[in-house]
């Protein structure tokens, strides 16, 4: 059913009139044109399409538009605030957490959720809480230094 489905996207109010069972992914990636979202999958297993809504880690491959009318939508382009990189991506930059960077956007996307949950995370709960994000090119080993960095740096309060 076509409808008007109306989000804060990036922290900018978006419309977007669509089918209403059009999956989150292609409506950011193909009519808003925020393309850091990747497809992976299709099936909720790889992470690759993670975005928040309301500051949850969603797999929008499997998001209908409609479940995001009235929302808060953040991508990895809306993670940083006025210039400067958010903590948790210059973090994965400075401890290279990231070869192809084909899974980063959402990798960052849900380390930001289980920061927002665990401020002081161990190792395990970082495994535990990452656990269905795939990184094919081998960097799981740095995507947790980088997380354990960005908490240091992020406490006291998330941005």
């Amino acid at each position: 059913m076509i409808e008007t489905i109306a989000f804060k996207l990036n922290g900018q109010s978006v419309k977007v009139r669509c089918d209403s069972d059009r999956l989150l992914l292609w409506v950011l990636r193909t009519d808003l044109g925020i393309t850091g979202t990747k497809y992976g999958c299709g099936k909720r297993l790889c992470g690759a399409c993670t975005v928040l809504v309301n500051r949850k880690a969603v797999e929008s491959c499997s998001t209908p538009v409609r479940s995001v009318d009235g929302a808060e939508v953040i991508t990895i382009e809306g993670l940083a605030e006025d210039g400067p990189l958010h903590p948790l991506q210059q973090a994965f930059i400075e401890h290279d957490a990231l070869q192809c960077g084909f899974c980063t956007p959402g990798m960052v996307l849900k380390a930001y959720e289980l920061l927002s949950e665990n401020s002081d995370p161990s190792r395990d709960d970082i495994i535990s809480g990452m656990e269905h994000h795939l990184c094919r090119c081998g960097a799981h080993v740095r995507i947790l230094d980088a997380i354990l960095a960005a908490a240091k740096e992020m406490k006291g309060g998330m941005r």
